[in-house]
């Protein structure tokens, strides 16, 4: 398999991952009375996962090069 495709491959994972974080059943988990470090749980949630999808988008596209 070519590093292109794999690349490709690994581009459309991260996609369905964010579609799945960010989709109304996790959401909702995370939708409860309180706080994180005075954070709203859910704010919270969703600044943690956005960073973890740059960061894990950073690997592949560092991988490739």
């Amino acid at each position: 398999m070519s590093n292109r495709k794999r690349t490709s491959q690994r581009f459309v994972a991260l996609c369905m991952l964010g579609v799945l974080l960010f989709n109304y059943p996790i959401l909702a988990l995370f939708n409860v009375p309180g706080t994180l470090f005075g954070v709203p749980v859910l704010y919270a949630y969703m600044f943690i996962a956005w960073g973890a999808l740059i960061a894990l988008t950073a690997l592949v596209v560092r991988a490739d090069g």
